[in-house]
């Protein structure tokens, strides 16, 4: 039975110019273009160097070298999209990727040199599958370590930026008087387990993507969705989350973990193979071990199946030792702690759940159809990646993202608030609850049908079982919000559950094979494809 009726207490309010909700590259990157013009809050679900860009491997993409192009950069980049690009955000895209980069090196990212014939210091470029040309800007193999430290550190000496970490945003709050724009966002104090709301001018989505959604993935575990669901729920538009990358190469081990084999190891001369040495991707694509990633993950999902195998496995033992340590320090540590020394063994590897394509709809100033609304990252689908997001193109997309947002934003700093009354959260008829198994449980649940039905290969069938089995968990999930406090499993299961059934949404609407979506009802491409767009009836 609830509990009668108690007063409403007074919900805590907070006020700044820009609420950034994440702490990413590309949310840390719009609060620093933005910091010196306004007052800026960013939103750290877990402390703020926790989220995908800590655990990117590769490097940033760009053209650096004499011999690469713009036009390169933009022909691999389309040609890896499967035909779904918006070739004019490409274009954008790769001919501010320079300067982004430059940015970053300004704010302090140690990203690695060397000398050429000449004796000149030059940038260390490497290779990842799709591009033809060496463009990847990389830290050794922790490119995203270093670059979420630099843009961590700059944010922490800067007086105008408060940082509210463990604090989970739960609803953007929408105008009562002009209910197309967003007045702020309710948010859940995960330290005092209370919801507090905080009232900004401009709201920015930079969560990143959903890939906790599947049973197995590379992402940490933050990466519940959240900004995707939160802007489907007040309304914004949605494209293209039938396309969730499955990074092909994620370590195989009891005890690894989530830990990524870099694509830069194919990059520099490693291939993939079965357990004797015997190759295989020449049998898939003609680029061989250097096909985008869609190619690569289908071949050894059908070579797992086929075999019968637990993983398939990545080997660079033929390079020079010295070569191995120097380039790929953090895997080869990281594998020798599990006890694989890969310069002498091959790698044991699987494909995980890796990167969301698809995401809330946002034009050349990152905005979205919600006024004061806009997104960044993989939270946002800008309509660079299209059906396959080529390797070392995302952490681009953060920084040149973000700066644009912070160009439009700053046209509309003086602009005049909405101030007016937000209502207080309401707790007086929820308690607490004493079944969070109930939780863990539909947790599990959603991930295994998710892996089992909506995976590198998919099926109509498999799609409706996996709706059937969405909308019962959700209906669980909407009852349990309604009658229990909030709590931290609880906010990121609501979010998981609603980029599950935007996922399927999508899948169901594409009567295709195309990139990263296999259909084997439909294993065809259709002449003239489109983004897949949904949008919540409200």
């Amino acid at each position: 039975m609830l509990p009668e009726k108690r007063p409403m207490s007074q919900t805590i309010e907070h006020r700044c110019d820009l609420l950034i909700v994440g702490s990413g590259a590309a949310g840390l990157s719009l609060a620093l273009k933005m910091a010196d013009l306004c007052d800026v809050i960013v939103l750290s679900k877990s402390d703020i160097n926790e989220g995908s860009t800590r655990y990117a491997q590769g490097g940033i993409a760009a053209v650096f070298d004499d011999t690469d192009s713009i036009d390169d950069h933009v022909k691999d980049t389309l040609n890896a999209g499967a035909g779904l690009c918006d070739e004019a955000v490409v274009a954008f895209t790769v001919r501010n990727a320079k300067e982004s980069m430059e940015w970053l090196i300004n704010k302090g990212v140690p990203f690695d040199q060397e000398k050429n014939e000449n004796g000149e210091t030059k940038f260390h470029l490497t290779r990842e599958g799709g591009h033809s040309h060496r463009r990847i800007l990389h830290a050794a193999d922790a490119t995203g370590a270093a670059v979420q430290k630099t843009l961590s550190d700059n944010v922490a000496n800067h007086p105008n930026i408060r940082l509210f970490e463990r604090y989970n945003a739960i609803d953007l709050i929408k105008s009562k008087i002009s209910p197309d724009h967003c007045v702020g966002a309710y948010v859940w104090n995960r330290k005092k387990e209370q919801v507090e709301v905080i009232r900004s001018r401009f709201t920015t989505l930079a969560t990143g993507g959903g890939s906790k959604v599947y049973q197995y993935t590379s992402n940490p575990d933050v990466s519940s969705g959240d900004g995707v669901a939160m802007a489907w729920r007040a309304g914004c538009r949605i494209a293209n989350m039938e396309f969730n990358q499955f990074h092909p190469t994620c370590l195989f081990h009891p005890d690894a973990g989530n830990f990524l084999i870099s694509e830069a190891l194919r990059g520099e001369g490693a291939f993939l193979c079965h357990q004797d040495g015997t190759k295989f991707m020449h049998k898939f694509d003609e680029r061989g071990d250097l096909a985008p990633r869609d190619i690569v993950a289908r071949a050894i999902d059908f070579e797992m199946k086929r075999l019968g195998a637990d993983c398939m496995y990545l080997d660079i033992s033929h390079k020079p030792t010295d070569f191995v340590k120097k380039h790929f320090p953090n895997i080869y540590s990281r594998c020798c702690s599990l006890g694989i020394d890969i310069t002498t063994q091959a790698i044991p590897v699987v494909p995980a759940a890796h990167y969301t394509c698809g995401g809330v709809i946002t034009d050349f100033d990152a905005r979205t159809n919600l006024e004061n609304v806009y997104a960044i990252g993989e939270t946002a689908y800008t309509g660079l990646h299209g059906a396959n997001r080529m390797a070392s193109n995302s952490l681009l997309e953060c920084i040149v993202f973000a700066h644009a947002a912070a160009k439009h934003i700053v046209k509309r700093i003086h602009e005049t608030w909405i101030d007016e009354p937000i209502q207080a959260w309401d707790e007086s008829r929820v308690i607490d609850s004493d079944e969070l198994v109930i939780i863990q449980h539909n947790w599990h649940e959603l991930r295994l049908f998710m892996w089992d039905y909506v995976g590198i290969v998919r099926t109509n069938k498999r799609l409706e079982r996996a709706l059937r089995r969405i909308n019962l968990l959700k209906q669980e999930i909407d009852e349990y919000y309604s009658n229990f406090k909030v709590s931290n499993n609880m906010l990121e299961l609501r979010n998981l559950v609603c980029v599950a059934q935007l996922i399927v949404m999508c899948a169901m609407q594409r009567k295709e094979s195309r990139g990263l979506h296999y259909n084997l009802d439909y294993p065809g491409m259709l002449d003239n494809p489109e983004p897949t767009i949904i949008q919540k009836e409200m």
